[in-house]
């Protein structure tokens, strides 16, 4: 089955890609999830607009991602969340409450879908994030959740 990709899906591609997967992952997992559309003709011409909104926010090149990965180490995160007793978290903490916390703590803009969670974080303390700033590029910082 011939798709588009709408979203970077990990092992597969980046958005815009037109990659060709089997029927049952294609059709089960990554239409409904909207990771993805059928190639079509029409489709394809959605592909240049696709690839040029993620060359707007994406970044520029293995230098740009170096720097921002220098910026992110040196970076000290706290995320304040509401907690209960025993420091067990009402709900959890999102992707895009870590980038807020970020651009807080005077980190650059992340793109909250690139990043590396080791599991969800529920509970008060320290957690180590990774995002993906480039194919090449990974940078990692500690992410303290704090009573808030």
């Amino acid at each position: 089955m011939k798709i588009i990709l709408t979203q970077e899906v990990s092992g597969l591609g980046a958005p815009g890609d037109i990659v060709e997967v089997k029927n049952g992952y294609g059709r089960n997992y990554l239409l409904p999830q909207g990771f993805a559309i059928v190639w079509t003709k029409g489709a394809e011409k959605q592909v240049t607009v696709i690839k040029r909104a993620r060359s707007a926010r994406e970044i520029r090149g293995l230098d740009h991602a170096n720097e921002v990965k220098a910026q992110l180490n040196g970076l000290k995160v706290n995320l304040k969340a509401r907690a209960g007793d025993g420091g067990r978290l009402f709900g959890s903490v999102t992707p895009a409450e870590i980038v807020d916390a970020v651009k807080a703590a005077g980190g650059p803009t992340l793109d909250r879908r690139r990043l590396e969670l080791p599991s969800h974080i529920k509970s008060l303390g320290a957690y180590p994030v990774s995002i993906k700033l480039h194919p090449e590029v990974t940078a990692k910082f500690d992410l303290n959740v704090v009573q808030g």
